[in-house]
């Protein structure tokens, strides 16, 4: 699984095997052998792709969605920001209701962007 869906982020982000080569420090032809199945990353490697690409090595190796709705991509900073301690907002510790604010804040951006969509829930 890991090669296709190797290729399969690398296409949805756009990118060449020679841009993504790049990026993670490494040879097209790695890239290639890579979505070819015929080459495997070491662990430090697979870690390095899954930051690059903001995705959990669980997903990387198995069978992964690519397109996402937004309402779940929105739940999940939303959830992750009302319940993540030890965020900064330019240098200072955000409150947890520093950190609902501005989950509510994304919220209401959703809501009035798609406001016949009726995303906005109550808190």
């Amino acid at each position: 699984m890991f090669c296709k869906n190797l290729k399969k982020l690398r296409l949805f982000h756009n990118l060449t095997q020679a841009q993504l080569a790049n990026k993670l420090g490494l040879s097209v032809s790695a890239i290639s052998m890579y979505e070819q199945g015929r080459r495997k990353p070491d662990s430090d490697m697979l870690c390095k792709i899954c930051s690059f690409f903001n995705i959990r090595l669980d997903d990387l190796l198995g069978t992964m969605q690519i397109e996402r709705e937004v309402n779940e991509v929105i739940d999940e900073i939303t959830q992750n920001l009302k319940h993540q301690p030890g965020l900064m907002f330019n240098g200072m510790p955000m409150t947890k209701e520093d950190r609902e604010k501005v989950a509510y804040a994304i919220e209401i951006a959703v809501a009035v962007t798609f406001p016949d969509k009726k995303y906005l829930k109550s808190n």
